[in-house]
């Protein structure tokens, strides 16, 4: 498969030469390893997923690093956690030596744990998220960006249904040890349908027969191996009574439409998912722009008791705040703009400055029609357009 150019390039060759060893996390299949291999093709790599080289590192962990030449790409390495300890007594023999250890992994809280243990000021820590739109124009909402579907969209069907299956066997038995994989996969497409909701734990419990524990250690599994979103509310007094639950989404709209049953651009249309989709592919285009940039990533949504809804806000340099409602039809009215008029009014008392920006971004029409201003400071505009150009610029 062709490569394909990261937005999170920038941040790794900085990373690289600023310390000892980098650490990238992200779900599987997101291109991690053809990312590093790409950008360090002189790096020795070793996936930590064959049984002889698990074997070899647990038997004689100091012989096998001794064996090495660095740089070198340790792939999965939270399937031998304990191989950490080993890295960072190498590290601090020779901490003026930058860049010589590129570690991968795809499930967050057993890295991150180790990291935190033993890596902790030796290591830069990036998460590489699958193709954004900024990186490939062949990202979409029915096929999301998960670079093999991208490749071949075709083949997308049975590439999402071998992803679950390994997702499950692999990730969801190595974290926890859930002992009904049928039970959690209908966990999964449950959450789809829930997919843009506020997250209520006891409404996704009653119909699987599970306790409210057991939906958050599930959901815990899926934030752990970035197959999720979930999306905090925003939380400033505004005077209001705010609703206080996230927001869930599926962190692909590919395997959203998946789990849903979704196959073709007709039914997605006619699908009454088809709005909570679009506002889940856009939380994650942000974030994945906020991720290849190397900030935190940091969006939220607004709901008060009253009814006033936004569906993103996200903070920006000096306490600028941008509104984000999204429509996944192709018009778009002066009436649509309403609750950001309202929210950005409220924000300009309480704060005494200046409105937010506001933005009412919807799918291409075929008129080829761009930026537009639909009601007083709001701009409407398509979506590629928003996070092509008008996003970027608030990171």
């Amino acid at each position: 498969m062709r490569y394909v150019a990261r937005l999170l390039e920038k941040q790794l060759r900085h990373a690289i030469k600023a310390f000892p060893a980098v650490v990238l996390t992200g779900p599987r299949r997101s291109g991690k390893t053809s990312l590093l291999r790409h950008l360090f093709p002189k790096a020795s790599y070793f996936l930590l997923e064959e049984p002889d080289i698990i074997v070899r590192l647990r038997d004689d962990p100091q012989g096998f690093l001794d064996s090495l030449t660095t740089p070198v790409i340790l792939d999965e390495i939270q399937n031998v956690p304990e191989v950490f300890a080993h890295v960072r007594a190498r590290i601090d023999r020779k901490p003026q030596r930058m860049g010589q250890w590129l570690l991968t992994g795809s499930q967050e809280a057993p890295l991150m744990q180790g990291v935190t243990e033993s890596m902790a000021g030796r290591a830069a820590i990036l998460q590489l998220l699958p193709f954004s739109s900024v990186e490939s124009d062949k990202v979409s909402l029915l096929r999301g960006g998960y670079p093999e579907v991208v490749a071949r969209p075709g083949n997308a069907r049975l590439w999402f249904s071998s992803y679950l299956q390994t997702y499950l066997e692999r990730d969801v038995r190595a974290i926890t040890a859930v002992k009904d994989l049928a039970t959690f996969r209908r966990f999964l497409a449950l959450l789809a349908s829930r997919h843009g909701q506020i997250l209520n734990r006891t409404d996704l419990a009653a119909p699987l027969g599970v306790s409210v524990p057991t939906i958050s250690q599930w959901l815990g599994i899926l934030e752990t191996t970035a197959q999720i979103l979930l999306v905090p509310p925003f939380y400033e007094n505004l005077g209001k009574r705010l609703i206080k639950s996230p927001k869930i989404y599926l962190a692909d709209s590919g395997l959203a439409c998946h789990l849903l049953g979704i196959d073709n651009a007709r039914e997605l249309h006619k699908s009454p998912f088809l709005g909570a989709i679009f506002e889940g592919m856009i939380a994650g285009e942000m974030l994945k722009q906020q991720a290849g940039a190397g900030r935190r990533r940091e969006i939220y949504y607004f709901r008060d008791q009253q009814g006033l809804e936004v569906d993103f806000l996200v903070p920006g340099r000096g306490g600028s705040v941008t509104l984000v409602e999204c429509k996944a039809g192709r018009t778009v009215t002066p009436a649509m703009a309403t609750s950001l008029q309202r929210l950005a009014k409220a924000f300009a008392e309480k704060r005494q400055q200046p409105e937010p920006e506001m933005f009412l971004i919807h799918q291409p029409t075929q008129s080829g029609v761009r930026t537009r201003a639909v009601a007083d400071g709001v701009k409407a505009m398509p979506w590629q357009d928003f996070i092509t150009r008008s996003f970027p610029s608030f990171l």
